[in-house]
């Protein structure tokens, strides 16, 4: 019998790719997003696949919403076994100039969010005896940078959030991991978040802005791609074993290598080399 996953943010980017692989490999996959009619991820889009994929309505900051795309998924396809939490916004600013109503609606996505998915979900995972929440975060919690600290704030707490739960939910056969994707320019992240960030770089940010994007377009590892994520969030769906922590793309690999493998003084030396720029003169 195939198994079931829930994706959350399916309409474009890493959650379009990762809900295609699954249903490569035979998976139920419940694609959800807020706007399903807006998205060309559509059951009629995978003819093949019809019959294994639900397409539904998801709003992360509604626990209404939430419940009614599980209680759905359930009753079509009997169980869900995996949730993937991908949904998310982006937000590059300069922190004084960003209101605490824009801070408080990349939180309420990125962390609250993914919290209500998870309360949700598990007491449906913990009758049925297993389960694997996966949480896609960023690797700006590995190595971060300038000009995302409210998103990196969001991010980090689903880092400790999600590791705390995998020792509290083992007792049960549930998995609680997370995948790590890098920068992947490919993906409609940033523009998705264009609106709100109007106005968040202000003019005397504007040179270090300006130097540090041309910085980053020379980054010295490959960016990471949607396929990437995707297979690397098939790897922590499926994966025996107790990981909790799977980097995704070449960049994500070089911070963690950076982390976790070095000291602290050699870490903090090449994060200078890769994100410091000149202050102006």
């Amino acid at each position: 019998m195939a198994k079931t996953v829930l994706i959350t943010g399916t309409s474009s980017g890493y959650g379009k790719a990762i809900a295609t692989h699954f249903l490569d490999r035979g998976w139920n996959v419940i694609a959800t997003m807020r706007r399903p009619d807006r998205s060309v991820f559509t059951a009629a889009a995978f003819t093949a696949a019809t019959g294994r994929l639900n397409v539904l309505p998801l709003d992360v900051t509604s626990p209404d919403s939430i419940a009614a795309a599980i209680a759905d998924g359930v009753g079509r396809f009997g169980a869900i076994d995996v949730l993937v939490n991908n949904a998310g916004i982006g937000l590059a600013s300069a922190f004084e100039a960003t209101p605490d109503a824009v801070i408080r609606e990349v939180f309420e996505t990125n962390i609250f969010g993914v919290m209500a998915t998870c309360r949700a979900i598990i007491p449906q995972m913990r009758r049925q005896g297993h389960g694997v929440i996966v949480n896609l975060t960023s690797s700006t919690t590995i190595g971060p940078m300038p000009l995302v600290a409210a998103y990196t704030a969001s991010k980090s707490a689903v880092e400790g959030f999600t590791e705390s739960l995998s020792y509290e939910l083992r007792q049960f056969g549930i998995e609680a991991r997370l995948v790590e994707p890098g920068y992947a320019p490919t993906t409609n992240f940033s523009a998705n978040g264009a609106p709100r960030m109007q106005g968040l770089i202000p003019a005397e940010y504007g040179a270090f802005a300006q130097a540090f994007f041309a910085k980053m377009a020379d980054y010295p590892t490959a960016y990471c791609t949607e396929a990437e994520v995707a297979e690397v969030t098939f790897a922590a769906a499926t994966l025996a074993g107790r990981q909790v922590r799977f980097p995704a793309g070449p960049d994500t690999r070089m911070l963690a290598e950076l982390r976790w493998s070095t000291s602290d003084e050699h870490y903090q030396a090449r994060m200078r080399e890769l994100f410091d720029v000149a202050p102006a003169a």
